[in-house]
């Protein structure tokens, strides 16, 4: 009895290459996903220390220009 054919391994070859292309397509969504979901944290985060540039800076100048006057 004979193995598979030719054919018949490159059709099961491309199944299993296709299968792999949509599995690593729906991996690929979710990486993207959560790196979009992280750049919106960071841009929350820079917000948040730039808003507390201004706090220090403000604390450390009031001070300062309530004496001189």
């Amino acid at each position: 009895m004979a193995g598979p054919t030719q054919k018949e391994l490159a059709q099961a070859a491309l199944a299993r290459i296709e299968a792999h292309e949509a599995l690593c397509l729906e991996r690929f969504s979710n990486i993207e996903r959560r790196l979009d979901s992280g750049a919106k944290n960071f841009e929350k985060l820079e917000r948040m220390i730039f808003g507390l540039y201004a706090l220090v800076l403000g604390s450390v100048l009031v001070p300062f220009l309530l004496s001189m006057g």
